[in-house]
């Protein structure tokens, strides 16, 4: 056989290589999907929300990539790795290395700041300290989160069979700011909220979340012995009062066991302040904005840094300068710095830098919270890192990475991803919009339906395959709102002025009330700063964010919306017993699993293995409780419902139940009638876990909704179900305020608000305000244009 023939391998084997295979994917509702994926070409996952994109695009193919990747490290470094379970696949061949950029939100650590989530301050910092006069220290010297320390003391050594006493010194030069410890502001407590100085500690003086004088820190102030328990507040010596609030922590017994009391004040600032306001419960939240006043710390600034670290400078600027610096204005600077000895520095930072830019986030600075970035900014950050990157054939997994971004910026992200997989990389994209899926070489449509409707593959090929597929998907590619022929009047106006929240530039507006405003413009551009910091605050006004859901595997919608309340109720009342009894989490738990469904076996370095309780048989229940219907159905039956069907049950016959049907048909109004009542909030997307909360708005008090991009995770099909809610909404009597970038919405709305004309400092402007047609008709502004376009 000649050489050339043998080297050259059978053309099945070639193919085999060209593609990832996936065969039986059953994880959560895919049923049994097996499909061929192109390597290195631009792949968008379509179909329904909750038709299983996210199960076959992160939860089989991503995964098993990952957990293939750290199955190469030893058992040692797989211990410090997060363990990952093999999908519930049959055959994955042809997999690659999966780099996942994801939707979820940056960390919200009051220290993380888009610099340091990048490394952009991390280059910043070495720069300043090689070239920066004064010379002040090391790149430490220049992080606000390393704080300055110094200590001396005699150590004792061995040398050569003798022991030697030597004195040793030693000192670290932080650029910490000593009075708000890095954090730029400072904090100052209202007392009348943390007691009542009129009681004393047994009356139940102490009046902060968690702190009952029969819980655990009650019993430790009150057996202390640094005061009489039986002695008002306010006839406390100055010592006395100076304790309770500032104590440094000290050992003392309290009923036998050893404890460490502290003073109020320094025990606040550790359990609650360390932490970020938003990822608080909501009555600590309430009670940390009632207690604590915060301001900018009036030593540093604001800017977290020391004097010194502010006084070392390059060409005349600071560290702090440059951080607060648009990242565009940086990036020119950076360019102006010509040093051949921080050559190869300078050059990876003007990378970074430049990266920002092109991505459409130059518009942010270095000192921006990364707590503080919307879902697409925190996932156009996380692409930053992948850009430049020389590696080829890698699998790049995006969730919708058009969130966010105004029309005028989607064609921008198309590029980069164009560039990845021009670059010789696949590229796996869920996706939404039109406009990207437009871009895919290959289409994989999902449906037909959510939940269980859904889970199979209805079409694969090209885009206009799918156009005359006759799929959900493809019926609605080629949709084009259309604008109302008239629009509502305002009943009111509320006024916002001299607005100069972020980069907004003393901006007046007045929002007209009873209405549907949408208020518009490119990323960037000041929407969320105009309107979540001069409205969201107001009384009477409900805001839902795109902020995630805090829950465990143990919260379901019937937990989050507060539904399975009368569901427990009605099932006590008709069979006589307590309500506790019908809660996994509480009394009616199988006690095998307690109540988890599965049973949990710790492995150690190696994964968890999970099993169906084979108790309860995954029902969560003791099977006493099972034993007790309502309507004919058991409580884990009502919890296996979904929404809609759930809303039929409570709605009407021997199961009628007013409350539980109301809030059931919140969840169908919403768009979420295919989720079951006990589906883990785990499982759910971004795009339902907002549309959950606004479920649970929906019965609120309050006269204004605001809504940051409802349409979040929304398929094209379930836009014109959003339109059909925010219209019950206003016809209702409610104002509707929606931040949004979707054109059907801006068509559908009675008044726009549009901020431009650029982003960041180029932004923060009102460029135009009246309604749709009066914006297509002047094309004056980028949204003007697109809006034009997309109504034809």
């Amino acid at each position: 056989m000649p050489a050339s023939t043998a080297s050259t391998p059978p053309a099945g084997a070639q193919r085999d290589r060209d593609v990832i295979r996936v065969l039986g994917a059953r994880v959560n509702n895919l049923k049994d999907v097996s499909v061929e994926i192109p390597k290195r070409q631009l792949t968008v996952f379509t179909g329904v929300s909750g038709s299983g994109k996210s199960s076959l695009v992160f939860g089989t193919i991503a995964a098993e990539s990952q957990r293939l990747i750290n199955e190469t490290y030893s058992t040692f470094v797989q211990g410090f790795m997060p363990t990952l379970a093999r999908p519930d696949v049959d055959v994955l061949e042809g997999l690659t290395t999966a780099i996942i950029v994801d939707q979820e939100r940056m960390g919200a650590n009051p220290r993380s700041t888009v610099g340091t989530a990048t490394d952009a301050n991390a280059m910043l910092r070495i720069l300043f300290s090689r070239l920066g006069k004064p010379y002040i220290g090391s790149s430490q010297a220049f992080s606000f989160n390393v704080a300055s320390i110094s200590g001396a003391g005699a150590v004792t050594l061995e040398r050569a069979g003798r022991t030697t006493k030597e004195r040793r010194s030693f000192s670290i030069t932080g650029g910490m700011c000593p009075r708000c410890e890095g954090m730029g502001r400072v904090s100052d407590f209202d007392l009348t909220a943390l007691y009542d100085d009129s009681k004393s500690l047994n009356e139940g003086a102490l009046i902060i979340p968690g702190y009952s004088m029969e819980g655990w820190y009650g019993r430790i102030y009150r057996a202390s012995g640094f005061f009489d328990p039986d002695k008002p507040i306010k006839k406390y010596t100055k010592r006395e009062l100076n304790t309770l609030l500032y104590a440094e922590p000290t050992r003392i017994k309290v009923e036998g066991i050893n404890v460490t009391f502290e003073g109020l004040i320094p025990k606040i600032q550790k359990s609650m302040l360390s932490k970020d306001v938003e990822a608080m419960q909501p009555h600590i939240r309430a009670f940390v904005e009632r207690a604590i006043t915060f301001g900018t710390c009036p030593d540093c600034g604001g800017t977290r840094l020391t004097e010194a670290a502010r006084s070392s400078k390059i060409d005349g600027i600071s560290i702090a300068d440059a951080c607060s610096m648009q990242i565009s204005d940086l990036a020119t600077w950076v360019r102006g710095l010509d040093e051949p000895s921080v050559g190869p520095l300078l050059a990876s930072l003007r990378d970074t830098l430049d990266s920002f830019v092109e991505i459409g986030l130059g518009y942010l600075s270095l000192e921006r919270p990364s707590g503080t970035l919307s879902g697409g900014e925190s996932q156009r950050t996380k692409m930053i890192r992948h850009l430049g990157s020389s590696l080829t054939d890698i699998t790049y997994v995006f969730d919708e990475p058009t969130i966010g971004l105004h029309p005028h910026d989607i064609a921008r992200m198309n590029d980069l991803l164009k560039q990845l997989r021009d670059k010789g990389n696949t590229v796996l994209v869920v996706e939404h919009k039109p406009e990207a899926i437009a871009i895919g070489d290959h289409v994989v449509d999902l449906g037909p339906g959510a939940g269980g409707a859904g889970g199979e593959v209805v079409f694969e090929g090209t885009v206009d395959g799918l156009r005359t597929s006759g799929t959900l998907t493809g019926r609605h590619l080629d949709d084009r709102a259309s604008l109302k022929p008239e629009v509502r009047e305002p009943s009111g106006r509320m006024e916002i002025r001299g607005a100069r929240t972020n980069n907004l530039q003393d901006v007046d507006v007045d929002v007209p009330l009873g209405v549907l405003v949408v208020v518009t413009g490119v990323a960037g551009s000041g929407k969320s700063s105009l309107i979540h910091g001069s409205i969201s605050n107001t009384e009477g006004v409900i805001t839902v964010d795109q902020g995630g859901i805090k829950g465990s595997r143990r919260s379901n919608p019937a937990t989050y919306t507060g539904l399975l309340d009368p569901i427990r109720k009605a099932f006590a009342k008709a069979n006589g017993v307590k309500p506790a009894l019908f809660s996994a989490n509480s009394e009616g738990a199988c006690p095998n699993c307690n109540g988890a469904g599965v049973v949990y076996t710790d492995l150690a370095i190696m994964r968890g293995v999970e099993t169906i309780c084979e108790i309860c048989e995954g029902k969560r229940f003791d099977a006493t409780v099972l034993d007790y219907t309502f309507g004919g159905k058991d409580i884990s039956e009502v919890l296996a419902m979904p929404a809609l069907e759930a809303a039929e049950f409570f709605g009407s016959g021997e199961a009628k139940t007013p409350a539980a049907h109301k809030i059931a048909q919140h969840l169908v109004d919403v768009g979420l009638g295919y989720v079951s009542l006990g589906q883990p909030l785990t499982t759910l997307s971004g795009g339902e876990r907002q549309r959950l909360k606004l479920a649970t708005h929906m019965s609120d008090k309050g006269g204004v909704y605001v809504l940051d991009e409802p349409t979040t995770g929304l398929h094209l099909a379930d836009v014109e179900q959003l339109l059909g809610l925010l219209d019950r909404l206003v016809d209702a009597g409610k104002s509707v305020i929606v931040i949004e970038h979707h054109q059907a919405v801006m068509a559908h709305a009675d008044w726009i608000i549009d901020l431009g004309p650029g982003a960041g400092h180029d932004g923060g402007r009102v460029v135009f305000e009246g309604t749709p047609a009066d914006l297509i008709a002047a094309k004056s502004t980028l949204t003007g244009k697109h809006l034009a376009a997309y109504v034809g």
